[in-house]
């Protein structure tokens, strides 16, 4: 594997030459790149990657190897891996197979060898585009034109592709039967609640089973009165990958569960909830991706380290106009959000359908909508990975948050402010 040469091409041309560290193959995709500094495993089964090859900026990957425990999803979806160098040894007492032989062992193609800081400040300068990685076909512009011929994500429904088609119990079953880690059940849960699955992570699973929930994993095609008919306190919206907008079924169904039952939702669960409300979305350059991306907390004036991967964007100013009253008398537009930041007021803006929706998170990046929370029914959503996996656990007061909703708190954002 050392000595079997790889290429990864890119659309616009540019192309890197480095060795296989992977199973070989070839296979296209979106180059995106990751900025954190461990949690490989947890980033490459993250279902959210399907359809991306995922560039890890930290230089030395695979030095803690891998275990059946870290597993976030029943398989690897992203599409190809590109490290600077792979780690040959495993040092670590959790480890039960090397990075390495994992990727084999999934048939993952990937490259090692290639300057990764140079790959990912392109990706910066030029945005996220085609690719393709190959240890079959060594042909630089044979691979640049199938990188520009490969589909892209705009309008891609990949949810479908990743998401169980029949439902099962968190924590006596996994998905098509498979043996899951699943942490701590509750004895006496608290709460029934219905996760829909877009590329659901395991450690959301974990973390809803530690507020005290009894989770039922359904597919994103369940219709809203199958949903209802399981009686949930809750509903839950995960994360998953494609173009948000390309789920029409998914926020469709929302639309008819809101204000019938507690909603929350995070990442692709978060862009449901604000396209059920009126809004639309729209691709960021290079998309957010790491475990050290910083949320302000309109609410509560707190910033947050978060865990995120996502490559599209609701615009919170598309929902409608702005409630000047209840927004600090100010009159800001409501798309600048910058502006916001810096009064430090979280703007209200209404929603034609579903009343007022108020704007609660915010990435001090690049001021892009991070968060919302409905006024008139009981649904909230943020963008980022409040399960923390990997990342830092600065956000995991949400699930809190989720079950004092489910117990009819009116004040059950209180942990958000």
């Amino acid at each position: 594997m050392a000595d079997t040469p790889a290429l990864l091409a890119l659309e616009d041309g540019t192309v890197f030459t480095g060795r296989s560290c992977g199973a070989p193959g070839e296979r296209a995709g979106e180059i995106v790149f990751n900025t954190s500094m461990s949690g490989y495993q947890e980033v490459i089964t993250d279902p959210s990657y399907a359809g991306q090859i995922v560039t890890m900026t930290m230089p030395h990957i695979g030095n803690y190897g891998t275990n059946g425990a870290d597993m976030e999803s029943r398989g690897v979806f992203a599409a190809g891996f590109v490290v600077r160098e792979l780690s040959d040894l495993a040092s670590n007492w959790r480890s039960e197979e090397t990075m390495g032989a994992f990727l084999v062992r999934h048939r993952v193609v990937a490259i090692e060898g290639i300057d990764t800081r140079k790959l990912t400040r392109h990706i910066r300068e030029a945005g996220a585009m085609r690719a393709v990685l190959s240890t079959v076909d060594l042909d630089p512009a044979s691979l640049v034109a199938k990188a520009a011929a490969s589909p892209g994500l705009i309008g891609r429904d990949l949810v479908a592709e990743v998401a169980v088609r029949e439902p099962y119990q968190w924590g006596t079953d996994g998905p098509n039967g498979l043996p899951v880690d699943t942490g701590v059940l509750p004895t006496s849960p608290s709460y029934r609640v219905v996760a829909v699955d877009s590329g659901i992570k395991y450690n959301i699973l974990r973390r809803l089973a530690e507020a005290g929930c009894d989770v039922l994993i359904v597919p994103p095609t369940t219709s809203a009165a199958d949903i209802l008919a399981h009686s949930p306190n809750g509903v839950f919206l995960a994360n998953g990958p494609g173009d948000p907008s390309a789920v029409e079924y998914l926020y469709s169904t929302l639309t008819e569960l809101i204000g019938a039952v507690p909603v929350f939702g995070i990442c692709l669960g978060h862009q449901m909830l604000s396209l059920a409300v009126g809004c639309s979305t729209y691709k960021l350059k290079y998309g957010h991706r790491g475990g050290n991306q910083p949320v302000k907390n309109l609410l509560s004036g707190r910033v947050e380290v978060t865990s995120q991967n996502h490559g599209f964007c609701v615009d919170f100013g598309s929902i409608g106009p702005l409630l000047g009253e209840e927004s600090g008398g100010l009159g800001f537009d409501p798309a600048d959000i910058g502006e916001w930041v810096h009064a430090g007021v979280p703007p209200v803006v209404r929603s034609e359908r579903f009343g007022r929706v108020q704007l609660t998170h915010v990435n001090l990046n690049d001021m892009t909508t991070e968060g919302i929370r409905l006024l008139d029914a009981p649904a909230f959503s943020v963008q980022y990975h409040p399960e923390a996996a990997p990342g830092p656990h600065d956000s995991r007061y949400l699930f809190g948050a989720f079950a004092a909703m489910m117990d009819g708190r009116v004040d059950y954002l209180a942990a958000l402010e």
